[in-house]
């Protein structure tokens, strides 16, 4: 397939217009050809996944995260920044990325993760339409639900409120929805699982009486690159595609 055909692909998949306008989403690194036969998926752009992508044969690298939020004023292979993007480089891979347009649209990380929790009557969060709300096919006690996630996510987190409190609506944002507390509230949810938030939002919630459900950045967004493995098969049937063997969660558990 050529590239600019399976760039179409992901653009049919999460059209950028999707991406919040902080964003930096589509072909970051473009590789030294056009032909695309091989794709590794991952959630970062990391020398340990660049290298992954090159001992794989890959053409490109397509993740969730963008390696590039900002703009760089050199690339350098020992930079934490850029080493991933040098090393791709040489070697003649692409990366591309795909991140808050696949927040939101159809079928990407925060229907992924309704699906999970087989949230009924799922509908998009305002005002942004990234997150998802929609309620459990039966109240559960806010301690089981938040066991619930964190067994289905194979997470560690935590929550807050009252453990016995029954819960039937529910919002999910994953990655870093600490910012959404105030959007998850309006949409009528009375609890909210996203993957990480600053202390002070997390005294927000409890100030609001929301119940937030912790369990990961990386927990909450991983679930994706399944469906956008299967999706990108039926669109790019004469690509093969492999989900990162190597790239592991971040943060460590005794």
């Amino acid at each position: 397939m050529e590239l600019k055909e399976f760039c179409a692909c992901m653009e049919q998949i999460a059209p950028r217009t999707l991406a919040l306008d902080f964003d930096n989403v589509g072909l970051l690194v473009e590789p030294d050809h056009t032909k695309i036969k091989k794709v590794l998926l991952a959630l970062d752009c990391t020398t340990v996944t660049a290298k992954e992508a090159i001992d794989l044969g890959a053409d490109l690298l397509v993740t969730h995260h963008p390696q590039f939020f900002h703009g760089v004023k050199s690339i350098g292979y020992s930079s934490p920044i850029t080493g991933a993007a040098a090393l791709l480089l040489r070697h003649g891979v692409g990366h591309f990325a795909s991140h808050t347009n696949l927040d939101a649209a159809p079928g990407g990380v925060n229907d992924t993760l309704a699906q999970l929790l087989d949230l009924r009557d799922v509908a998009p969060m305002p005002p942004e339409n990234i997150g998802r709300v929609g309620v459990l096919p039966e109240p559960m006690k806010l301690s089981d639900l938040a066991a619930r996630c964190n067994a289905l996510l194979d997470s560690h987190g935590g929550y807050t409120g009252d453990p016995d409190r029954l819960v039937s609506r529910v919002a999910v944002l994953g990655g870093a929805g600490g910012g959404d507390i105030e959007f998850a509230q309006a949409a009528g949810a009375q609890a909210y699982l996203t993957g990480e938030a600053k202390h002070n939002q997390i005294l927000e919630a409890m100030e609001r009486d929301l119940p937030l459900i912790l369990c990961g950045h990386y927990e909450t967004e991983r679930i994706v690159l399944k469906s956008l493995m299967d999706r990108l098969q039926i669109l790019a049937p004469d690509v093969q595609y492999t989900i990162t063997l190597r790239e592991k969660a971040p943060l460590l558990f005794s």
